[in-house]
């Protein structure tokens, strides 16, 4: 009998060990090069079933690596940036087929997974935080955003000043952008209120406004990782996800939380599913985001107690599924369907970087020392209040949330994103009346 104790034979016994995704390596692996080879010849079938094949073995795999490699880990925001920048790279230089690509942007935007992931999220973390919580951080989270800006536009005017690009051009082409809430709910409106007293085309607005805002997407999951570091080495500074200093241990009503069981996840389906209808349906009277008026709409149901704690706690369960299974699938699908690493290369220029960090770094600072006089932890400040405005909308949001380990910020990035933007175009036009 073989002696099972040699090193080359334990060395064996651990690879074959090793689990990727919750099941043996060898086995996921060979799934895996199913989907891959599907993927590559052409024969990946349209839709949700090929789409999330392809971006939950990419996901995976990226993630591993990512998380495995330590300067990526700990430098560079680890499986985050490399399932989303690596996604990216594989179609863009040709290593994956286009039409593989297509089969996931289409996923990703006609078939609204983003959508999916964010209602997922937003209502379950919602529904799994107490009642009081909610009522207290949100009638002090208006400052903290606006803590960010202030300070964001302050920071890089002055740094714009100092390089030669103008204060005003910096602070309207750049730093109100990175602020705006992304690319469609920010820039895009921006353009529009802008192009007139500036006297520029809206083509020539862009071309200037996106790099910024891609540019700083990216700068965003890097500090939320930067800032995940800063919080355990500095276990003061930090909730690890809890925003308000004062916050109870218990996010949910003090009473036994049952563990997930197959109806609980449907019907937490269901309900985040509903909860999204009802943003888009109340979207159709009210002039808001949908993202904006579903968390308004489930923050009033969890607030006045008519849902019961059961069915609360069913979107709780089913956001906890969501975001263990589903992550690693999304930033690949984000990568793939919203990242353009040429854009990204063609906008760079040392001067531009340093405005764009500046901005990004002010946000978050700003958002920090004001969430700190008014009773949060100064990490999840600068996370939710800084980083989840100068980000790139609901996108960014999954991506900096990821990067930093605090998923359960959601709502409150959603309100930076949503809101926060709506807030940026108000302050967009009286900034247009001082500086244009």
């Amino acid at each position: 009998m073989k002696n099972l104790s040699t090193p080359q034979v334990q060395a064996k016994v651990a690879w074959g060990d090793q689990q990727i995704a919750g099941m043996p390596m060898m086995i996921f692996l060979g799934l895996a090069t199913c989907v891959l080879f599907s993927g590559w010849n052409g024969s990946l079938p349209l839709g949700m079933v090929g789409a999330l094949a392809l971006m939950f073995v990419l996901g995976t795999l990226l993630t591993e690596i990512g998380e495995r490699i330590t300067p990526i880990r700990e430098y560079l925001g680890g499986g985050t940036i490399l399932a989303i920048f690596g996604g990216a790279a594989l179609f863009e230089y040709g290593l994956m087929p286009t039409a593989a690509g297509q089969v996931i942007t289409g996923f990703m935007k006609e078939g609204g997974f983003l959508n999916f992931f964010i209602a997922s999220l937003v209502t379950g973390s919602v529904f799994g935080m107490s009642g009081s919580l909610l009522k207290n951080a949100a009638m002090r989270y208006l400052p903290v955003i606006l803590g960010g800006v202030a300070l964001a536009l302050v920071s890089v005017g002055l740094v714009g000043t100092l390089l030669g690009y103008g204060f005003k051009n910096a602070v309207l082409l750049i730093g109100l952008p990175i602020m705006g809430g992304g690319m469609g709910a920010g820039a895009v409106p921006l353009v529009e209120i802008l192009s007139g007293p500036l006297q520029m085309s809206s083509a020539d607005l862009l071309s200037r406004m996106v790099p910024a805002v891609v540019i700083a997407n990216t700068l965003a999951i890097l500090v939320g990782t930067m800032l995940a570091r800063l919080g355990r080495r500095y276990p003061s500074l930090t909730g690890n996800g809890k925003l308000m200093i004062k916050e109870s241990t218990q996010s949910v009503a003090d009473e036994e939380v049952l563990p997930p069981t197959l109806e609980s996840l449907g019907l937490g389906l269901f309900i985040s599913s509903s909860m999204f209808v009802l943003g888009s349906l109340l979207g159709n009277f009210i002039p808001m985001h949908p993202f904006a008026l579903m968390i308004l709409a489930v923050a009033i149901i969890k607030v006045s107690g008519v849902l019961p704690r059961r069915y609360e706690q069913a979107a709780a369960d089913w956001y906890q599924f969501v975001v263990s299974n589903l992550t690693p699938s999304l930033l690949v699908g984000i990568g793939v369907a919203y990242t353009s690493i040429p854009e990204l290369i063609g906008a760079f220029s040392v001067n531009y970087f340093i405005m764009v960090l500046t901005t990004v770094v002010g946000g978050a600072l700003g958002a920090a020392i004001v969430g700190r006089m008014i009773g949060f932890y100064p990490i999840e400040a600068a996370i939710t209040g800084g980083l989840c405005m100068a980000n790139m909308g609901g996108t960014g949001d999954v991506a900096v949330l990821s990067a930093a380990q605090r998923m359960k910020l959601m709502p409150f990035a959603q309100i930076s994103s949503r809101l926060g933007g709506a807030v940026m175009l108000i302050l967009a036009t009286l900034l247009i009346s001082l500086l244009a």
